[in-house]
């Protein structure tokens, strides 16, 4: 049985993969500072630690018998653009020290695969129309926030560590990723998350406020298509950074308009000032697609899988208020 180490098993992506990995026959060691907050860890074994901490990142990679098959660090200070935009230091302190601890040290240990979690956010802003940006023109680098500087740093980090060792490191960089069981409100939720639960909790005919005037453009990817392209990329022969999204690429408004539509209800759209972000992302899935891999789910299917979760939490928070 193989045996693999889930760093950030408490979020959302990380609280998918554990499922994945425990449907595919592994042993699996869920990490996290926190607990999954909407459901209970499928890992074989959760251990509760602080990973900026490299007694901690010692802790999670030890396993006796050896050392784990695969080690997938996904651990993160990170949220949507609202955190990304007021966090700057916070983000780029904890992760940069989770990062620089957990690479050094799964390469000390001896580990023979690591996958590191990136982010489209290491690319400049781009225009809508533009050609299609591949992983290799993010250097010369231009990203447009810290996070951005701080998970290109991680990702040269964990390459160079991948030269001086044995440890083949596979590096994702994810678009906007959406689903059931992630943050949809508190301030570190993202887009769809933050839409779907403002038009739960608005009236038909009623209005919503959104940051600018709805024209950005994104790529939103399903998160059971991010899991099977994790899983698909850690065992494949990709070396260097593999971006991993859906092709459709919408505007906030025409999200707005799918959530409506998964909703059943009219509602209009108010701008007001907040982080916008870059105004438009345009990449080459080639790579992923490369392995086999292409998103299953449009956004209208994703929603259709979302909005009914996040309407949920929306009603049993409201009751829970009433009482």
């Amino acid at each position: 049985m193989k045996r693999a180490l889930v760093n950030g098993a408490g979020g959302f992506i990380g609280g998918h993969l554990v499922k994945k990995l425990k449907k595919e026959g592994y042993w699996v060691r869920g990490v996290d500072i926190n607990q999954h907050q909407f459901s209970t860890s499928e890992a074989d074994e959760f251990l509760l630690l602080d990973l900026r901490e490299e007694e901690n990142c010692k802790k999670a990679l030890s396993v006796d018998h050896g050392t784990f098959d695969e080690v997938y660090q996904l651990a993160a200070d990170m949220g949507g653009l609202g955190f990304i935009h007021s966090a700057e230091t916070q983000i780029m302190h904890n992760n940069i020290l989770i990062n620089t601890h957990m690479t050094h040290n799964a390469a000390t240990f001896g580990v023979p695969r690591y996958f590191f979690s990136s982010s489209v956010c290491v690319y400049r802003d781009m225009q809508p129309g533009e050609p299609e940006m591949h992983e290799f023109e993010a250097i010369p680098a231009k990203p447009n926030n810290e996070y951005g500087w701080e998970k290109l740093y991680s990702e040269l980090m964990a390459i160079a560590y991948s030269k001086k060792s044995d440890m083949k490191v596979r590096i994702a960089r994810f678009q906007n990723c959406y689903g059931p069981e992630g943050e949809w409100h508190g301030g570190r939720e993202k887009a769809p998350a933050a839409i779907c639960r403002k038009i739960a909790e608005a009236n038909d005919g009623g209005e919503i406020e959104v940051w600018g005037d709805g024209s950005a453009i994104r790529s939103y990817t399903y998160v059971a298509d991010m899991i099977e392209g994790i899983y698909l990329l850690m065992h494949s022969d990709l070396e260097g950074p593999v971006n991993i999204g859906c092709p459709q690429y919408v505007s906030v408004n025409e999200l707005v308009e799918t959530v409506c539509e998964i909703a059943g209800k009219n509602v209009h759209t108010k701008s007001i000032d907040g982080p916008v972000g870059v105004h438009s992302r345009n990449f080459s899935n080639a790579r992923i697609y490369s392995i086999g891999w292409k998103a299953k789910y449009s956004l209208k299917d994703g929603i259709a899988e979302t909005y009914p979760w996040i309407k949920a939490q929306v009603e049993k928070n409201s009751a829970a208020g009433r009482k």
